[in-house]
This record gives structure tokens, C-alpha cells and sequence, in this order.
């Protein structure tokens, strides 16, 4: 339970959190910036760590002057790739055989099937709209490998929506940050980056996963 306070809080308070981290450590945040990114997007069972509140954080914190952007968004660029890439690789070498697994405290079978969901519908390009929705950005790279996506074709969405992701949010924290209204209400600000991308994901996958049925009584009818 205390792991899980401390996850709860770090998620909500990253701010605080990662500011302090810059403070005490120095140089070593890009460390652990490097470690947050690469295991929520590349470990199937971690997607709960935060991802696009953090990217916005650290896009504030270079604005401040507290880190720098140039070091820290390739770093996490880097991290996003490789992340992707390790869950694919899993996702490939474990097959169809994921479709027989159930819910446990090590695979959210739920998370999983609105990410395979997701992917039956937008096919390849979910791996970038993925990027922006928790959870289904940490299942979509693993359901693409099981799918047998060829490599070439994931690299290619994969760097692109890494790209998109990272430079996209970072910037926008570099210039809206430290704005006082921004500071103010930042703590909706990171609720809304949690929870607005994963209604849509979720509302995308319960579509996809509708007209997947209606074919299949089409087919049966």
C-alpha cells in the first residue's frame, strides 16, 4: 500500500517531485528520466508511471532554467524508442499465445484488449496516436508484436510518434509551464493529461471492439 501512496502521489505531484530531484541531484535526473520513460513505454506491466504530465513537467523545468531542453528532450526521445522497441520485441516473441492470458496483478488483460482493440482499427498508425493515451501506449508496441508487424514498418511509427510525443509536449511545456495561471492550476492540468487522453482511448477501443461484433454477426446472420 505505501508503494502505491508514493506512485499516487509522484504521479499527481511530479512536479514537486522532479523538482527537488533537480535540485539534490543535478545531472542524474536525466538518468532517471531516462529510466521513468523507457520502463513505462517498454514493460508491459508498468503503465502507470507517468508519461505525458512528466514530459510537461520537464519541459517547464527547462523554461525555468532548471534543466536544459536540449539534453533532456533527446535523452527522452532516445528512451521512447528503445522503450517501444523492447515491448515489441516481447510482444513478437510471446505471439498469439497473450490472447489466452487473464487479468493479474502483472498484466491488465483490460488495458490490453482496448490497445488490440485500437490497433484492429487504425492499424499501424496506432502506434503514434498511442503515444498520447495511457496504458494504451504502453500495450499498443507490445499488441503490435504480437500481431507480427514487420520491424522496418514499427521503427517507422515508432520514431515518428517518439518525435511527435516527446518534442510536442516538452515544447509546449518550455513555453506554457511557468505562466501563472498554468502554475496555478497545475494539478488539474496533469489530471487532465492522465484522463482526457485515456477516455478517448478508451471510447476508441469500445468502438472498435463494437463493430468488430457487428461483423461478426453480419457473418453469422
Amino acid at each position: 500500500m505505501e508503494i502505491i501512496s508514493f506512485l499516487v502521489d509522484f504521479i499527481l505531484h511530479v512536479d514537486k517531485h522532479l523538482e527537488a530531484f533537480v535540485l539534490n541531484y543535478g545531472l542524474w535526473v536525466y538518468a532517471l528520466l531516462f529510466l521513468i520513460v523507457f520502463v513505462e513505454t517498454g514493460v508491459v506491466v508498468m503503465p502507470f508511471l507517468p508519461g505525458d504530465s512528466l514530459l510537461f513537467i520537464v519541459g517547464a523545468l527547462c523554461g525555468a532554467g532548471l534543466m536544459s531542453y536540449s539534453l533532456a528532450v533527446p535523452i527522452l526521445i532516445v528512451a521512447a524508442i528503445l522503450g517501444d522497441q523492447c515491448n515489441y520485441s516481447i510482444g513478437r516473441a510471446l505471439g498469439p499465445k497473450v490472447f489466452q492470458w487473464e487479468s493479474s496483478r502483472f498484466f491488465n488483460r483490460k488495458a490490453f484488449d482496448q490497445a488490440h482493440a485500437f490497433y484492429e482499427r487504425y492499424g499501424g498508425v496506432t502506434i503514434i496516436l498511442a503515444r498520447f493515451m495511457p496504458f494504451i501506449r504502453t500495450f499498443a508496441p507490445f499488441v503490435a508484436g504480437v500481431a507480427d508487424m514487420s520491424r522496418g514498418k514499427f521503427s517507422l511509427y515508432n520514431i515518428s510518434g517518439a518525435l511527435l510525443w516527446v518534442v510536442g509536449i516538452c515544447t509546449a511545456g518550455y513555453f506554457f509551464g511557468n505562466l501563472p495561471f498554468v502554475r496555478e492550476h497545475l494539478d488539474k492540468i496533469i489530471w487532465g493529461l492522465i484522463l482526457v487522453p485515456g477516455l478517448i482511448a478508451i471510447y476508441g477501443g469500445w468502438r472498435a471492439s463494437r463493430a468488430e461484433r457487428d461483423r461478426a454477426a453480419q457473418l453469422r446472420a
